[in-house]
């Protein structure tokens, strides 16, 4: 989040793009939600969360070392921060691969799993566009998936 806010703080000044900014949305799981509370609670910075635990290894970081950044980033855009479990992120990852074919990792499900309930909310509006970043392949996870294979004896028919 800090990279790309600033890359696009950068593109204004050198006038490529306008001056309107997209809303940044902060998405952790909640096992460990240090930005999300901080951001309720309106602070600058977060505190550390204690027993941080998530099936999405990526964005398990008790306290960010940037964490005042990523809250500016959220404030200056009138962003927001959101958690969701590890149940709905699972879920989540397997509703992306049966709807869509894509076998997201945790955090890209989280990242889903986010707008869509922001969408349901009302905070995200029908006629917005919305980017939610997948960092890696679920494939990275294979823990996270529970599959049934069939499998055929010799004899059996298709």
């Amino acid at each position: 989040m800090i990279g790309i806010y600033k890359a696009l703080k950068e593109l204004q000044e050198i006038g490529w793009i306008g001056s309107k900014m997209p809303r940044f949305v902060a998405v952790q799981a909640s096992g460990c939600a240090p930005i999300v509370k901080a951001w309720k609670e309106g602070k600058s910075e977060s505190v550390f969360w204690e027993n941080a635990s998530t099936v999405a290894f990526g964005i398990t970081v008790p306290k960010a070392l940037g964490d005042f950044l990523v809250l500016e980033a959220i404030y200056a855009t009138h962003g927001c921060a959101i958690a969701v479990s590890d149940v709905e992120i699972l879920e989540e990852q397997r509703r992306l691969a049966a709807a869509e074919g894509v076998f997201a990792c945790p955090e890209g499900a989280a990242t889903v799993l986010a707008a869509r309930r922001l969408a349901e909310q009302k905070w995200i509006h029908e006629d917005e566009v919305v980017v939610s970043i997948n960092t890696g392949t679920g494939i990275k996870y294979p823990e996270t998936v529970q599959v049934q294979v069939a499998s055929l004896e010799p004899g059996d028919s298709i």
